[in-house]
């Protein structure tokens, strides 16, 4: 199937401020890529399959950078605890359990059967530190069709027992066997170093892990200035660093070589700022758990206005949606409240920018992924948006508001293509 034509109204971002729509269109898929957006179908691609999904919504695949996998079964509860304390009594009993391979193929088909029934196409998926439960979460996410990197997670202090690894090297010796042990087995799935954060990793560790990412030439993804008190916390652990993003650069582990994401960045100083943009490295925004967690509101208008790569999460189970919708509203929701209540002087994000940040921003960590310029990998999501008649005509830009702030994908979700392959 990687050659047809979707027709429908379709939407997709070019650029961070314009929504380029297209009311009853054909969108036309080439070997796997976009071939672009026409009014009537070209003479060459006469001879395609067309799915006509007249009066829906066309839009591009949607752009997860940041989830936590095995927290999706608790998810939606201990929302009203503060970052460190829902780590230790939320996060890390409930990662421990992933020792158990029987709970692990349970707990991770649940959570692929959901992300596969999401507008999400894409996604950076942190797992635990046990190898067979992520081996069994990569088996999960290749037989749902969404391409995703999937992080066997990295962390040998300020832990409990059960998920401490004993040293640095020890650590450092299970990633190597697990990234051996998956080597050519999946063709949608990939592996991406996951050092859960600085204070859960000791300096040998990030060490060993800067050779193993030199040598696999592996992505990197993390966690950057979340929360006041994991910012002291990193000050004090590692008081040689300039910054807490130093902390991960000094060993290689922020952009530069790396292609690396780091999720939130509620508190990023501005020496911090500029070495982001000087490395590439991409921002993974999550609105829901800035809230839930108590952590603050990242400085999004800061990120665009420095041209720093950034995209969206939803941070399962910091944030309580595996929705991306919910993202969307959720981002442009914290930046008004930003405005409001932090600085007056930096104006609210746009539906527009949310939606780019959802799609081709965050798309870019995967490559030319989040829009139906020609070239681009054929994403899509087709979304039934009669559910909520209208009393009169409402342009396809409205529309795609409509819906998502609605959050209709669970009811609204008619079809799902990645890389060309229909999913759903």
């Amino acid at each position: 199937m990687k050659n047809f034509i979707l027709k429908g109204d379709i939407c997709y971002s070019k650029t961070i401020n314009e929504i380029c729509c297209s009311e009853n269109s054909c969108l036309i898929c080439e070997n796997g890529k976009s071939a672009g957006v026409y009014r009537e179908i070209p003479e060459k691609y006469k001879e395609y399959e067309v799915y006509d999904y007249s009066g829906k919504l066309i839009m591009p695949g949607f752009i997860d950078l940041h989830i936590h996998a095995p927290q999706f079964a608790f998810r939606g509860t201990g929302m009203d605890l503060e970052l460190m304390e829902w780590l230790s009594v939320q996060a890390f009993a409930e990662e421990a359990r992933y020792s158990d391979e029987e709970y692990a193929c349970r707990a991770y088909g649940l959570f692929a059967q959901m992300l596969r029934k999401s507008v999400t196409t894409r996604a950076c998926i942190f797992a635990t530190c046990h190898v067979p439960a992520t081996k069994i979460l990569m088996d999960c996410m290749e037989e749902s069709g969404i391409v995703s990197y999937v992080g066997k997670v990295n962390m040998d202090r300020e832990a409990p027992d059960t998920l401490r690894e004993s040293d640095a090297y020890q650590s450092a010796d299970d990633t190597v066997k697990w990234l051996e042990s998956i080597s050519g087995k999946y063709k949608r799935t990939f592996p991406i170093l996951t050092p859960r954060f600085i204070p859960s990793c000791t300096d040998e560790l990030l060490s060993e892990l800067h050779k193993i990412q030199e040598k696999y030439d592996l992505p990197v993804q993390s966690h950057l200035s979340e929360n006041p008190d994991e910012i002291e916390w990193v000050r004090k652990n590692v008081p040689d660093s300039k910054f807490y993003g130093d902390a991960y650069d000094r060993y290689g582990l922020f952009g530069r070589g790396a292609k690396t994401v780091m999720a939130h960045c509620v508190y990023p100083v501005i020496d911090e700022v500029e070495r982001m943009k000087e490395n590439e490295v991409f921002v993974a925004h999550c609105p829901a758990s800035n809230m839930n967690l108590s952590s603050g509101i990242a400085p999004v208008r800061k990120f665009i206005d420095n041209r720093i790569k950034t995209g969206l999460g939803t941070d399962i189970a910091g944030g309580h949606s595996i929705s991306m919708f919910r993202a969307v509203t959720d981002a442009v929701q914290v930046s008004k409240l930003y405005y409001r209540l932090v600085d007056n002087t930096v104006k609210p994000l746009t539906f527009e920018e949310v939606f780019y940040l959802a799609t081709k921003g965050g798309g870019e960590f995967f490559g030319k992924t989040g829009s139906f310029e020609e070239g681009y990998e054929f994403d899509a999501v087709v979304i039934d948006d009669g559910l909520y008649p209208l009393l009169e005509y409402m342009t396809v830009r409205k529309r795609a508001e409509r819906v998502v702030y609605i959050d209709s994908e669970a009811t609204g979700l008619e079809a799902k293509f990645v890389g060309g392959e229909k999913v759903v």
